[in-house]
């Protein structure tokens, strides 16, 4: 199950798992579209690989199944 991180690693901008928005690469490094497009060209600046969109989390599972509440933003 993704971890479904709540912040752009790039911007610290808010990214909800309930909302579209994020993009991810396999490890889970996160980053909004606005970073991910213009920014990052849809590529991972910590491991090479392909930001692709984040799928969203069906609201009424977030209670059992919540959003990571680590935060990531490097700046």
């Amino acid at each position: 199950m993704l971890d479904m991180l709540r912040t752009c690693e790039r911007c610290g901008v808010d990214l909800p798992a309930f909302a579209p928005g994020a993009f991810i690469c396999s490890f889970e490094c996160t980053f909004c579209v606005a970073c991910a497009l213009n920014e990052l060209d849809c590529t991972c600046p910590n491991c090479g690989g392909q930001l692709g969109q984040r799928p969203t989390r069906a609201a009424h599972l977030l209670d059992k199944y919540p959003a990571s509440t680590e935060r990531k933003f490097k700046g």
